[in-house]
Order: structure tokens, then C-alpha cells, then sequence
């Protein structure tokens, strides 16, 4: 992949995906942006979009042989990842590798590769197939237990559930929720952590392994809701955490950046979930580092050198969500948004708001963490939707 221009295929096009494009362009890439619907964001800043159902096979091998990319970078978990093998087959380059997606795209095969296989420190779990399952497998685990689909994204379908009269409920908002076709939960121990962290972990073509500094984030039914950059880690949990990223990356292999989700617990550090791409609540390194984690992706995939990783002293992101269904949505309030310095907004360009979607998030660099999420979270209030039906 020394030759430029390359091609970029995303299987997937949402906020994330599009800031990958951007990156990508930036290189001199050519962009091509696959997703279910029309105009998704990372479409919308493309070469070429291709509209189609990411889930069936034939058309995903059928529009990935046409185009022939360079590379392809799955971007969401509902895809034909059986697809995505078969393409490697072929010879073209599935990011990290299409073993990769598959393993993580199901929270059954991440966790027992992390637990079983790896000996990593998660939550205590049980797997369940049914709503009378769920009841046997939650009541060892103690209350609350947390229920997830085993296939999902951006905590869709995950509920903490305080008592066994709930966990009907619990199942049936999982079920409404997964993606894919595994009828199938994880419940797991409620963990009383001090602090949720991602750490952003680049595997580089060489097989070496970079960090950035790790981000704190907070998160509502399993989504995040805001994050800041540098997180407060004591050595030792850092030494951990890398030391758990680096064995799980190494297991999965190929090239690119991982968001790796940990809970601290006092001096313990959990292993929590990882995603083979960018990692929603990085979209802070936008203001905060010298490359974003979208750019990190994009040199890691390309094999391009990353000679090193700058943060500045604090900074932090505060989502901006839709609180109501709509066809058409416009915003207001973006000069006061952009008043104070060190502040950015980005608006994804999502056309159809419903209730707690992400359409933008702001952005804010400040002397501490106290002062940067304040600044963040009095953008992201200035913000205001007007949404049409």
C-alpha cells in the first residue's frame, strides 16, 4: 500500500464513518461509502455512494468485487462477515481482518475470547436464549445484573435490571433491539466502577502496538452521553489496561485502531468490550490530540508511519441528541455554541431525528477536565433542534 491514491470502501457510513472519509480524502483517497439507506453521513462527503443490504452476502461480495478497493473497513456490526472471508479469499484486504469483525461484532465471541480463551478479568456472565433462561442465568449473578443483546450497537436493548420481575421486560426491549439474527442475551454482574475508560489502541502493519492517552466517558443505557481526554489513571492501571489491549489486539491481528472499553474498579481494571475501528466516544480527539483517531486508523490501515501521539492538557466532547421523531431537522444556536474559544461543533448530518440519537456533538479544550466538559456541555445546550414532521 505504498502507491497513492488508494481506495477506501466503508461498510458503513454513520458520524463515524464519515470522519473516516475525511481522513481517508485527506490522503488522497478515493472514498466509497456502502450503507443500508441513502445519504448516511459518510456519504455525504464521498466519491462514489452505493446503497444496499449490508446483511445478505451476495450483494455485499457483489459490490465489493465491482469496485475492487484497495481496502476494506467495516465501520458497523451488521454485516455478512462470512462475506467479508470470502473477499479475503480473493485477496483483497478486510480491516483488521474479517476474523476481527466477526469475533466482535457478537458480545458472546469478544467476551469468550477475552475471559476463556485470554484469562482477561471481565464481569461475571451467563448467556441466555429465552426469557426463562435470562431468569436462571441473572439470579447467581446477584441484583442488579445488566442485559444486552448479544448483537447490538451504542447500548441499543441493554437494560440494568434492579429485580427478577423485570428481566421480562429487560428481554423483550434486548430482542427489540438486537441486530442480526441471534435471539440470544448476555447478562452479566452490575460492576459499582469508578470510572469507564476507552483506550485507543493502534496496531501498526509491523505488528507494533501504539496508545493514545486514555479517554473517561460516561454512558446512559449504553450509550455515551460524554467523554474527556486524559483520563485519570493511576500507572498501574494504565500498565493493566495497555497490558490487556495489547494480548486481545495481538489475538485478533491485522492493522488499524481498536476502541478497548475497560472499568476501573479501586485498583482493578476490567476488561468491558472492544470495537475494531473508531470508537464513538474518541470523536474527542478531534480537538485533542495531533491526529484524531480517525487519522491514526487511517495510517495504521495504509501502513503509514505514526511517528507520535500529542495530547493537549484536557479537553472533552458532550453529544447533542434528538428528543422526538421527524422527517426534516434544522439547528439553531450555533453562534452561541462557537462564543467561547477552544470550542467546536460537528453536526452529522443525520436526516431523520427520533428520540436520544446522536445528531452532533460538541466539542471543547480547557486548563482541566472540569473546564473543558463545561465548556462542552454549554455548547452542546446551545444547540437547539427544530425538528418537522
Amino acid at each position: 500500500m505504498t502507491t497513492f491514491p488508494a481506495t477506501v470502501m466503508l461498510l458503513g457510513s454513520g458520524e463515524l464513518g464519515k470522519e473516516v472519509a475525511i481522513a481517508a480524502q485527506r490522503l488522497g483517497c478515493r472514498v466509497i461509502a456502502c450503507d443500508r439507506y441513502d445519504n448516511a453521513p459518510a456519504m455525504q462527503v464521498a466519491d462514489v455512494a452505493e446503497v444496499l443490504p449490508m446483511t445478505e452476502p451476495e450483494a455485499l461480495l457483489e459490490v465489493v468485487r465491482r469496485h475492487r478497493p484497495t481496502v476494506v473497513i467495516p465501520e458497523i456490526e451488521a454485516l455478512a462477515v462470512n462475506a467479508l472471508t470470502e473477499l479475503e479469499d480473493d485477496g483483497i484486504t478486510v480491516i483488521p481482518t474479517a476474523r476481527a469483525t466477526a469475533v466482535t461484532m457478537n458480545r458472546d465471541r469478544i467476551r469468550n475470547l477475552a475471559a476463556e480463551e485470554l484469562g482477561l478479568r471481565t464481569a461475571r456472565f451467563a448467556y441466555a436464549a429465552s426469557a426463562e433462561e435470562l431468569h436462571q442465568a441473572a439470579e447467581p449473578l446477584g441484583w442488579p445484573v445488566v442485559v444486552k443483546p448479544v448483537m447490538s450497537s451504542s447500548g441499543k436493548g441493554q437494560s440494568v435490571v434492579e429485580r427478577a420481575e423485570d428481566l421480562d421486560q429487560a428481554w423483550e426491549a434486548a430482542m427489540a433491539n438486537a441486530r442480526g439474527t441471534s435471539a440470544q442475551v448476555i447478562v452479566e454482574e452490575f460492576l459499582r466502577f469508578d470510572l469507564e475508560i476507552t483506550l485507543l489502541t493502534i496496531r501498526q502493519r509491523d505488528g507494533s502496538t501504539l496508545f493514545c492517552p486514555p479517554i473517561g466517558h460516561e454512558q446512559t443505557n449504553g450509550d455515551y452521553q460524554c467523554s474527556w481526554q486524559p483520563a485519570a489513571l493511576s500507572a498501574e492501571q494504565l500498565e493493566q489496561a495497555q497490558a490487556m489491549a495489547r494480548t486481545v489486539t495481538d489475538n485478533l491481528g491485522g492493522a488499524g485502531l481498536f476502541g478497548v472499553e475497560f472499568f476501573l474498579c479501586g485498583d482493578e481494571v476490567i476488561f468491558s468490550e472492544l470495537s475494531p475501528r473508531p470508537h464513538d466516544t474518541g470523536l474527542v480527539t478531534l480537538i485533542s490530540q495531533n491526529l484524531s483517531e480517525f487519522e491514526l486508523h487511517l495510517r495504521a490501515v495504509l501502513g503509514l508511519p505514526i511517528p507520535a501521539i500529542h495530547c493537549t492538557e484536557s479537553a472533552a466532547s458532550r453529544v447533542i441528541l434528538a428528543d422526538q421523531h421527524g422527517k426534516r431537522v434544522s439547528f439553531r444556536g450555533l453562534e452561541e455554541a462557537l462564543s467561547q474559544p477552544d470550542t467546536n461543533v460537528l453536526l452529522f448530518g443525520k436526516a431523520q431525528p427520533r428520540p436520544g440519537r446522536r445528531m452532533g456533538v460538541a466539542l471543547a479544550r480547557g486548563k482541566d477536565r472540569i473546564e473543558a466538559q463545561a465548556k462542552a456541555d454549554g455548547s452542546a445546550a446551545a444547540v437547539t433542534l427544530q425538528i418537522e414532521d
